[in-house]
């Protein structure tokens, strides 16, 4: 059973989770690179980051900068921040309260497929609702995960985007338990401009414990993938 180590991170910069995310991707990928070649016998080690970030906004490869509808004096005065960054996807916002995970695994430990690996990490959200008691699914054609999906009154809970290379990912999940869901009124999120985003505190009514959240969605993350922590 693949191994994997995880580091909670609390409240850091956007950038400074990005730059260690890009160590222990680039390092993977380069000790892939090094068995293939005959340079090492070292199996690559597999992560996954938990943390939060003050007010950035984040946007894909694929994204539009239209989809920002703020300008950097709007963004000082929101104190947010702005960053263009390497992972599929549009635009999308983190902040405090949304806890935002960054799986860095070498999927040949598991499959080779990204699609599925999306499912994978719809399916662990989608699970973890269920322990507290909010339904949730998919929007056929959307990715991420949906409070009453394809109807009138969809919502998005969870954001996804991803990179690869070599079998390897990073980058995630931005999923929303406390957060000032406000800040999504600045963006059209993930380009989608006719359907709203939701938090596990606005579908409960009441703030929820980020440590318990993390808990229960550490446990599914290791039923899903089939995989033991070793921190």
């Amino acid at each position: 059973m693949p191994e994997v180590e995880c580091i909670d991170l609390g409240l850091i910069d956007y950038k400074e989770a990005w730059d260690l995310q890009e160590k222990l991707f680039q390092k993977t990928v380069q000790q892939k690179i090094d068995i293939r070649n005959g340079n090492t016998t070292i199996e690559t080690s597999n992560y996954i980051i938990f943390c939060e970030h003050p007010h950035v906004y984040t946007l894909g490869k694929s994204g539009s900068e239209e989809n920002l509808l703020l300008n950097a004096e709007q963004l000082s005065e929101k104190e947010a921040v702005y960053y263009k960054i390497n992972r599929g996807g549009d635009i999308t916002y983190h902040g405090p309260g949304q806890l935002v995970v960054y799986p860095i695994l070498d999927l040949d430990y598991f499959f080779t497929d990204i699609h599925k690996y999306m499912r994978f990490l719809e399916e662990v959200v989608i699970s973890t609702l269920k322990e507290f008691g909010i339904e949730s699914g998919r929007y056929e054609g959307l990715t991420g995960v949906w409070i009453e999906a394809e109807t009138p009154r969809a919502r998005k809970i969870c954001a996804m985007g991803v990179k690869s290379s070599r079998w390897v990912t990073m980058h995630g999940i931005g999923f929303n338990i406390n957060t000032d869901l406000n800040y999504f009124s600045h963006i059209i999120p993930c380009g989608i401009d006719d359907k709203a985003v939701t938090s596990m505190k606005q579908e409960l009514g009441i703030p929820i414990s980020m440590e318990k959240v993390i808990a229960v969605l550490k446990q599914k993350f290791a039923e899903q993938f089939s995989f033991t922590y070793i921190s």
